[in-house]
């Protein structure tokens, strides 16, 4: 019987060259190819829809959804951090995460500085779960 490595391997996978802490377009990459590498590589994988969120507080309260964050969510982005980081810490060792923000709006409501804050809290996510040594890829797309 041929052993299971302890780590898939991730050259097989469409992250192949991806930095393991990072936030990019998604560019190239199908969702379904990342959730099921997520799947192999065993980790989470967190995928929001947005096209229906039009201001700063619909994107929030999608995310918070999609996500099934916890009811007492601030829906804010600080409310956003915490809760990509310190819950998900103090549960126990990770083992990493594969992040998918589809169709972030870009409208009068949800300006390009507002989708620049959002990214930023994913982008500070990121530094986190690095200073921790787990991956953390976040892939997003505008509307």
């Amino acid at each position: 019987m041929e052993q299971q490595p302890l780590r898939p391997d991730i050259s097989e996978t469409p992250l192949k060259g991806v930095r393991s802490n990072i936030v990019q377009s998604i560019r190239a990459f199908r969702v379904q190819d990342l959730q099921e590498t997520a799947t192999k590589l065993g980790q989470h994988f967190l995928y929001a829809n947005l096209a229906m969120a039009m201001s700063k507080q619909d994107v929030l309260d999608m995310i918070a959804q999609q996500f099934t964050f916890p009811a007492h969510f601030g829906k804010n982005f600080d409310a956003l951090y915490d809760c990509m980081t310190d819950p998900l810490h103090k549960s126990g060792p990770q083992p990493g995460f594969i992040v998918v923000l589809e169709h972030i709006p870009a409208n009068g409501k949800f300006d390009k500085e507002g989708r620049e804050q959002l990214l930023d809290i994913f982008r500070d996510t990121a530094d986190y779960w690095a200073d921790r040594k787990v991956p953390f890829r976040c892939f997003y797309s505008f509307r």
